[in-house]
């Protein structure tokens, strides 16, 4: 499993997350480069804003959920992605539920955990949900590309 761990708190500040991103000048245009297909799974709307640019910029195919409950029901109506991008605190169903519940369902997607909580002891519970991955907010192009099969990160 691959972690990455940046300070932080538990409480998402999105004028922070998004001005560090935004400072990160990372681009990398590669329109329709390919059906890489990313789900981006955030209950706020600037942090999602955010993600879906890093990762169209990266020419992957992008679709937003504004919570777990979104994320299930999409696999629930026939909707596959390569890659699950999910944040871990959100209302209605959080990350590790939404987790817990996709694996339950069988979706192989590789899921990254996102969050911008920094205390080991919460990782806990969301990494043994069934992620794939983890990483802390904000995230960046490289981050999302370190999560690509080799042939799309060029």
């Amino acid at each position: 499993m691959k972690m990455v761990f940046e300070s932080g708190t538990c409480s998402l500040q999105s004028s922070i997350i998004r001005n560090k991103v935004m400072a990160g000048g990372e681009e990398n245009n590669n329109e329709g480069k390919n059906n890489f297909t990313v789900l981006v799974v955030d209950d706020d709307t600037i942090v999602r804003m955010v993600h879906k640019m890093l990762v169209t910029s990266l020419g992957l195919k992008v679709q937003e959920a504004k919570n777990g409950k979104e994320a299930v029901d999409l696999h629930i109506n026939g909707a596959s992605f390569d890659l699950i991008l999910m944040d871990m605190e959100m209302p209605i169903l959080n990350g590790p539920t939404a987790t817990r519940e996709l694996r339950a369902m069988g979706v192989k997607s590789t899921i990254v955990g996102v969050t911008s909580c920094s205390f080991e002891s919460v990782h806990k519970d969301f990494i043994e949900a069934g992620l794939n991955h983890y990483v802390a907010k904000p995230l960046t192009i490289a981050k999302i590309a370190s999560f690509l099969p080799r042939s799309n990160n060029n």
